[in-house]
């Protein structure tokens, strides 16, 4: 074992926006973009409350973990009830959904990888807004007052999983009432959310694909880059392009930023941010598409 690595026993939480792609349609992408940004700063808030360790942003996602089940637990149920206090913007209320479980991870180079971390992410990918799905591991080390707002909800073959597990949701309202044992519905993550993709990119005479695999490609000038782009506008270095979690992520790096136009027309601007990409559309490293540029990287999801 690399000497920079070390076994751990944490919980991991990953909280996720529900429905951040219809939110970019429905509001636009500026409005969009800070929504899921304010909303990222609401859940570190809640997690640092509980002493808890961000591991890192995917998106409209995070991933964060602490020493105990119990922190972890109340760590998502104030998440809960501080998005429950966030006003509506334009009437467009903001949910997210929450999945937690425990084991032994490798942490390294402010990381952690394994089987655990893979059981938390899937566990997320079945939950639906507003509520915290858990496994029966995390249950059965939870202080009895905690333990009673565990209820079972299904025996769920996670894959990659042999054998069922035992899922069970947290309930965080102080009313129990059925929208929040059942969930909504119509915010539900696909569960074939975390299947493979296939992101497709294509420059020039460069094409490539990103996915589980092949996982990131770096744009810019620099020739050691995965895509090179021959524009004075675009940094050396210019911008990353990864696959995480079922996402594809692009953060920019660059001094003039990268613009996405998406197949609807709309246009959004990073500049040291990071986006998750949808659908299909075209990436300009440091150009206005009103300049009309002519080194332009297109994508498709499929």
């Amino acid at each position: 074992m690399n000497t920079e690595q070390q076994k751990s026993q944490l919980s991991i939480l990953f909280a996720d926006i529900s429905g951040s792609t219809a939110l970019y349609d429905k509001l636009g992408n500026e409005l969009a973009l800070h929504l899921v940004s304010r909303t990222l700063e609401v859940l570190k808030r809640e997690m640092a409350r509980h002493q808890g360790t961000l591991i890192k942003t995917i998106g409209d996602e995070i991933m964060c973990t602490f020493a105990s089940v119990a922190a972890a637990v109340d760590a998502a149920r104030d998440m809960q009830m501080a998005m429950e206090e966030q006003e509506p913007v334009n009437g467009q209320h903001i949910y997210v959904r929450i999945g937690v479980h425990c084991g032994e991870v490798i942490r390294e180079s402010g990381d952690v990888f394994g089987d655990a971390v893979n059981v938390a992410a899937r566990v997320t990918a079945i939950t639906r807004a507003r509520q915290i799905l858990t496994t029966q591991t995390v249950v059965e080390q939870l202080p009895p007052e905690l333990r009673k707002k565990a209820r079972p909800v299904m025996r769920g073959e996670l894959r990659g999983k042999e054998s069922a597990l035992s899922i069970f949701q947290v309930i965080w309202e102080k009313d129990d009432t059925l929208s929040t044992r059942i969930g909504m519905s119509a915010f539900r993550k696909p569960a074939e959310a975390l299947s493979r993709h296939e992101l497709l990119l294509r420059h020039r005479q460069q094409v490539l694909t990103l996915n589980e695999i092949a996982r990131s490609a770096l744009l810019g000038r620099d020739e050691t880059c995965n895509l090179v782009i021959h524009s004075k506008l675009a940094s050396r270095q210019h911008a990353l392009i990864e696959y995480n979690f079922g996402k594809f992520l692009l953060t920019d790096h660059s001094a003039n930023g990268t613009l996405v136009r998406f197949s609807d027309g709309q246009v959004i601007q990073l500049n040291h941010q990071q986006i998750v990409l949808h659908g299909a559309g075209q990436i300009s490293l440091g150009q206005s598409f009103s300049d009309t540029p002519l080194e332009v990287v297109e994508y498709i999801l499929q």
